[in-house]
């Protein structure tokens, strides 16, 4: 029996997946005091890891298939094939800086302490992607060329351009600000927490979500291919779920021309008729967007409206047109 090995993130997304999780499958247990997950399909072996490292362990194929930020993916490098964006753990990387400096953007920063000679120190988790976007402001290329930013950790320096030292952070990076660094990138959801500390966004480095991700190796592997897209299939259906209404509803036959050019569908409504003459059942899904619109509507037109969200929508043939790939 092939086994898939599926890392899903312990920590802020921790809870987001679990949902997703739990709308894909009929059953999932988390076993307690150990990083063991439990799904309905004994062909898929789940355990909890750090999202920071689940991207190098699904390239190096000690993984098959894991959940992690798009962000991660970017900072570790990781050659993976990104399979689906799962739509939940929105952020921004962003560069914060305290509000009483005046700088409008990091660029202008590089200038500035270069012009004073003064070293600029920027503290962050994300190294390779806060020393990749400093070699590309302008300023800095035109000051310092290719020469890498110095990053600093506990156990290693890298980097030749001492004049921007980036500080390796492991956690509370918004608190260093001023006196231990002069300016951070982080991630934010809304800014509060920046504002809270007295700092202010002045460059967006990048927005990010939580991804679905695959060993390149693994989906050459024919059954472990076959497998690693019944994940895609039923995560998929959750994610469109919870995008989707499912109706149900009762309508005169004189009114169902009208109803039919009112109602947006995935495909065709199903029509029914009903027990008594001149009343049909129409069942169909539609956008949740939509469905603020369409009540005004069906409230003249028809009768017995239920309302559901479906736990899943498996939409086969986008599925099978993503395997052939």
């Amino acid at each position: 029996m092939t086994i898939v090995k599926f890392a899903i993130p312990k920590g802020s997304i921790e809870e987001s997946t679990f949902k997703i999780l739990e709308k894909s499958w009929t059953r999932v247990v988390r076993r307690e005091r150990t990083y063991r997950v439990m799904l309905d399909d004994p062909q898929i072996s789940v355990k909890m890891l750090r999202p920071q490292e689940i991207p190098n362990l699904v390239f190096d194929g000690l993984y098959d298939v894991g959940i992690t930020g798009r962000d991660w993916v970017k900072e570790t490098n990781s050659d993976v094939k990104i399979l689906l964006d799962l739509e939940f753990g929105k952020i921004k990387l962003v560069i914060a800086i305290p509000d009483s400096y005046n700088f409008k953007s990091l660029d202008d920063m590089i200038l500035a302490y270069a012009k004073k000679k003064k070293i600029l120190r920027i503290s962050s988790e994300y190294l390779t992607t806060a020393s990749k976007f400093i070699m590309q402001c302008k300023n800095y290329k035109k000051l310092y060329g290719s020469k890498q930013p110095l990053i600093v950790t506990p156990w290693l320096r890298l980097g030749s351009n001492k004049n921007i030292q980036i500080f390796l952070s492991f956690g509370a990076t918004e608190a260093k600000p001023p006196e231990d660094v002069d300016a951070i990138m982080d991630v934010t959801e809304t800014g509060t927490t920046l504002t809270q500390n007295q700092l202010r966004i002045i460059d967006t480095v990048m927005e990010s979500t939580a991804v679905l991700i695959a060993n390149k190796t693994s989906l050459k592997n024919k059954s472990k291919r076959e497998k690693i897209f019944d994940i895609v299939t039923m995560l998929r259906g959750a994610v469109e779920g919870k995008k989707h209404l499912h109706l149900f509803l009762n309508v005169k036959e004189e009114n169902l021309k009208k109803l039919l050019q009112e109602l947006p569908s995935l495909k065709r409504p199903t029509i029914s008729p009903l027990s008594e003459k001149g009343w049909y059942g129409i069942n169909t899904v539609i956008p949740k967007s939509e469905f603020h619109k369409l009540v005004p509507k069906l409230r003249k037109i028809a009768q017995g409206l239920v309302v559901h969200e479906p736990k899943q929508i498996l939409a086969l043939e986008e599925i099978k047109r993503d395997e052939e790939s």
